[in-house]
């Protein structure tokens, strides 16, 4: 019986995660007729079974973006393409722009107008070959171990190298954007990277589709605080966007796709 319960909650839990975006500990507990404690376990196994991701107080969806860089270069270009256009009109002439790992930053990479000067630096070699193709562009390859999840170069060698530069904005690649949760990742070491560039950045730029909004993923890079420019979709939550322009980060609206 306890074992139907168990299942019952879980279920509960998913269809509310489903149809709300996030659960809270509290409210569950309270619907169940059961302890804090008890939703937290559920929560944890939920959690270690890949169902949703944990944050303080509760949970959210797991992050949709999965698989390796060629996958997610497949999915919904045509979207990442809108995204990369307004992204690429936030760059300034001259200035020194870190492209973290990543499909739609890769898509910002190939966006760029052929004649806008900067340097750019990155991690990821499909960016650094996308960049040599434009003439004003100076490329930086971060070297390193490439992980073929992330598409980019992690660990010593590439922290190394990126102590190297102070950019003037980092692009940055991000699994799941959440008010609370902030921008996350799935990958430790991918995270600690990160984290790193966007230290040694003025200014942190991130492009998004709509899945990833209100999902998060187990690696914390920065609350959203901490992102000066957040480019998304045509049809965001006017509502929603209001919140994050109340925490500081700047929204851009991507033209509608046909």
């Amino acid at each position: 019986m306890q074992d139907f319960l168990l299942r019952e909650r879980q279920g509960v839990i998913s269809e509310r995660l489903r149809l709300n975006g996030r659960v809270l500990a509290t409210e569950l507990a309270l619907e169940f007729g059961v302890s804090e404690d008890t939703v937290r376990r559920d929560l944890r196994e939920m959690a270690a079974a890949g169902l949703c991701e944990r944050v303080y107080g509760g949970a959210l969806p797991v992050s949709p973006a999965h698989g390796s860089l060629t996958q997610r270069i497949g999915f919904a270009a045509d979207r990442k393409q809108a995204l990369a256009r307004a992204a690429a009109q936030q760059i300034a002439a001259g200035s020194t722009v870190f492209f973290d790992a990543g499909s739609t930053n890769l898509a910002i990479a190939n966006a760029l107008p052929a004649e806008l000067a900067l340097t750019a630096a990155t991690n990821a070699p499909a960016i650094a070959a996308a960049l040599i193709d434009k003439p004003a562009v100076n490329v930086i390859l971060i070297g390193g171990m490439v992980d073929r999840q992330t598409g980019g170069a992690l660990g010593a060698k590439a922290l190394r190298d990126m102590e190297q530069i102070s950019p003037d904005l980092c692009i940055l690649g991000a699994c799941g954007v959440d008010l609370e949760a902030g921008i996350t990742v799935f990958g430790f070491e991918d995270a600690e990277f990160k984290r790193f560039a966007t230290s040694r950045s003025k200014r942190v730029l991130v492009a998004a589709t709509s899945e990833k909004f209100g999902t998060a993923a187990p690696h914390s890079i920065l609350p959203v605080a901490h992102c000066e420019c957040l480019v998304v979709e045509h049809d965001a939550d006017p509502a929603i966007l209001a919140r994050y322009r109340e925490r500081g980060c700047r929204t851009v609206l991507a033209e509608k796709t046909n």
